[in-house]
């Protein structure tokens, strides 16, 4: 009597379990559909899933000889796909460990992407090209290793010197850490994305070549247009203004970032004349000291 009460107790909990465990692997296969879309592992998974109705309908059909062909080469394909997708895979554990860290607080620092924001202002108004890449949980001293040390603090006033056209620094990337400018004149991966590879041009592929290969941000101004763009998890997004690249910045870097003040010029027009009082007086005290 004591086994089929225990069974008896037991059996609501059955599909219970089986529910979570549906649910697990349908969030599972969501987050893979999600990081393969849009990126070059999506024609490749196309491959693998007609690899894998060929070895069905081979089974099915009793195909002997593709039967056996498969057979021989399934025992290689887990390698295979570790091999063709390792940078996918290498993303999403990146992703996994960044989603686990975030628990850690990261307020000792201040915020001082401000001046990334002003620079990015100065850099569009002149159509200066810029490539900024922010480092978030992912460090990236082989890229830092490519360039020139700086180890400055991160100023707008420095952004604007190692960018201008004719400094010897202006090629390459500058990557922040922190609070901090690593390195200038950084070598970044380009995206072998395709679609990309034909729309813009090398600055914005190397910016998205990190992005795809870290958790970084690249902050990216044309030399062209004088258009800022965003590049974030192997996506850009283009033509940002100035409040919108604020924005973006603090949702992805969780902290709060205050409005820049954006410098103005200063026109003519706007300069007051002295009151007749004042002229008055300016012209007694001159006559005194003469």
């Amino acid at each position: 009597m004591t086994a089929p009460l225990a069974a008896f107790l037991a059996w609501p909990y059955i599909p219970v379990i089986s529910v979570i465990d549906v649910l697990l692997v349908g969030f599972l296969i969501y987050q893979f559909l999600t990081l393969v879309r849009g990126t070059r592992a999506a024609p490749m998974l196309v491959g693998v899933a007609t690899l894998g109705l060929a070895f069905y309908f081979a089974r099915l059909g009793e195909l002997r000889t593709l039967n056996w062909l498969l057979s021989t080469l399934l025992p290689y394909v887990v390698f295979a796909l570790i091999v063709v997708f390792q940078s996918e895979i290498r993303h999403a554990l990146a992703n996994l460990g960044s989603r686990v860290s975030l628990m850690r607080s990261s307020s000792s620092v201040a915020d001082v992407y401000d001046d990334i924001v002003l620079a990015a202002n100065l850099f569009s108004q002149n159509q200066t090209g810029a490539l900024i890449v922010i480092e978030r949980e992912i460090g990236l001293r082989t890229y830092i290793e490519s360039g020139v040390s700086l180890d400055a603090r991160l100023s707008y006033d420095l952004l604007a010197t190692v960018f201008r056209p004719s400094a010897p620094l202006h090629d390459g990337a500058v990557i922040v850490q922190r609070d901090r400018i690593a390195a200038a004149a950084c070598f970044l991966p380009l995206s072998m994305n395709p679609v990309l590879s034909t729309q813009l041009g090398t600055r914005h592929r190397a910016g998205i070549g990190i992005t795809e290969e870290t958790d970084a941000v690249a902050v990216i101004v044309s030399e062209e247009t004088g258009t800022i763009s965003m590049a974030v998890a192997g996506s850009i997004e283009r033509d940002l203004t100035v409040e919108r690249l604020r924005e973006r910045l603090s949702a992805l870097l969780r902290r709060y970032a205050p409005a820049p003040t954006l410098p103005t010029p200063i026109e003519e027009s706007f300069v007051e004349e002295e009151p007749p009082s004042s002229q008055v007086s300016r012209r007694q005290d001159s006559g005194r000291d003469g």
